[in-house]
């Protein structure tokens, strides 16, 4: 089953090549075999999974696909949730998530849960509570986070494609990192029911990790779409998201720029990759414009992905403790986190409301660039894969000294709300996957897809997993 992605895995099973029940068999061996090297599933749900074929999934596009679920702003009714915190290490979650629900309801069989540094608040998984996810390309390295736990799990073929959640980066770097197609969509593209998290959620939103474009696009058909009572949503598309696969692309207007928005120079590996990236689109038929960016406001982004971030943040170990109905210990919460959650504790209405007024500010600033311009192109990291430790949440002078280059490319688009994928368009000279990182106006998931899709065409990634047991 090595060849195929889950819209093939699918359609074997519609039409009698492999049951349902191989699949999911297939999907747990490969687990059993391959997590204890890779630590990327926290949580096996292999007795309910066969249950599950068992009694009988819904006929959908995803009937029998094995699937995980990032253990970080999703839940699966009787798994662990734990956000990667001891402070959560026995909760237990007692409903699907609306998102989860939908996979099910497409016939998604849901395998286990995934790792995630605590809270989400790291570019690399490596949480004290379940220990550090390896990279399956270099198990010494970081898969990158915070959905890396599903990055790895779908590198290695444990499972074809799983859930993740971007709220500065989480989908894309560990896309980039693992060699994954990475979408984040456009802001309440998806549910985030029932968590509530109003200041968080304007910048995260949840979506999948996967090997193909079409995968991508077909998580999305099943995922997107409002809640009754959300508080805003994303505009409905016109079509359904697989129909932008393969696609006529028409000539767009592209930017390519390499620098980080401070202006900082990324890897050499990274610009090479974004820069040829940018050569094909303009073989292709795109008109291309080097060096140009938006002009980024860095006091606002820095304002959003830190108030932003932490007030809710420090708002959840709140209600968590409180719920627990004891003080705040010192083993619950690890350094960085500790040091984040202190500084939430401090802030007042108005540095929130002023927080929230500098999100707005982004967006209408680098919203304007996309006025004259479709697309834009950067490396998906200004980084290369870093080896495990570089990003240690126990030691918080290395997240102030390294941290902040592994978000740069990524964490503005999160602040304006707008579409991103990361496409896996070239390998490092350590062999290591470099993610090329592309973004479209607010709501334009569409043009991405159709995009990325001629890339694909045009210049294929390898879709094999990789295992290096060694």
């Amino acid at each position: 089953m090595d060849d195929l992605d889950a819209t093939g895995l699918a359609d074997a099973i519609r039409a009698g090549d492999v049951s349902a029940r191989e699949a999911v068999e297939w999907s747990l061996a490969r687990i059993d075999e391959r997590n204890p090297a890779l630590n990327a599933v926290t949580a096996l749900r292999a007795d309910a999974a066969l249950a599950d074929v068992e009694r009988g999934l819904p006929d959908g596009p995803l009937t029998g696909v094995p699937f995980v679920v990032k253990d970080l702003g999703a839940t699966v009714a009787g798994m662990p949730s734990t956000n990667g915190s001891r402070l959560w290490r026995d909760n237990v979650a007692g409903d699907d998530s609306e998102l989860v629900a939908r996979y099910r309801r497409a016939g998604a069989v849901v395998v286990g849960m995934t790792n995630s540094p605590e809270l989400g608040r790291n570019a690399s998984t490596e949480p004290v509570l379940h220990g550090a996810t390896r990279n399956p390309h270099a198990p010494t390295h970081s898969p990158g986070g915070s959905s890396g736990g599903t990055a790895a799990a779908i590198a290695s073929g444990m499972v074809p494609v799983g859930h993740g959640n971007d709220g500065g980066g989480s989908i894309r770097i560990p896309a980039s990192m693992c060699g994954l197609v990475g979408l984040k969509p456009s802001r309440m593209r998806t549910p985030s029911r029932p968590r509530l998290a109003s200041f968080a959620y304007p910048l995260a939103v949840n979506h999948v990790l996967a090997r193909t474009v079409r995968d991508s696009a077909l998580l999305l058909d099943v995922g997107a779409g409002p809640v009754a009572g959300d508080p805003y949503v994303a505009p409905p598309p016109a079509r359904p998201y697989v129909d932008e696969v393969g696609a006529p692309v028409e000539r767009l207007r592209v930017a390519l720029q390499t620098a980080m928005p401070n202006g900082d120079r990324s890897d050499d590996a990274c610009v090479e990759a974004a820069t040829a990236t940018a050569r094909l689109l303009s073989e292709l038929g795109h008109d291309v414009t080097d060096d140009a960016a938006p002009a980024y406001p860095l006091d606002a982004l820095t304002a959003v992905m830190s108030v932003c971030m932490i007030a809710p943040m420090t708002a959840e170990i709140d209600a968590r403790l409180a719920e627990l109905g004891r003080p705040l210990a010192d083993d619950d919460l690890e350094a960085f986190t500790r040091v984040l959650y202190d500084i939430g504790r401090s802030l007042d209405a108005g540095a929130v409301v002023r927080a929230l007024q500098q999100l707005e500010r982004a967006g209408q600033v680098i919203g304007g660039f996309f006025v004259d311009h479709d697309l834009l192109v950067t490396p998906t990291v200004a980084r290369t894969v870093p080896r495990l430790g570089v990003l240690d949440t126990t030691v918080p002078d290395s997240m102030y000294a390294n941290a902040a280059a592994y978000s740069a490319m990524t964490s503005p688009f999160n602040a304006t709300g707008q579409p991103a994928v990361s496409l896996p368009m070239a390998v490092d000279g350590d062999g290591l996957p470099v993610g090329v990182q592309l973004v479209a106006a607010y709501g334009r998931e569409d043009l991405l897809l159709r995009v990325a899709a001629q890339l694909e065409a045009a210049r294929p990634w390898p879709t094999a997993p990789v295992w290096r047991p060694d």
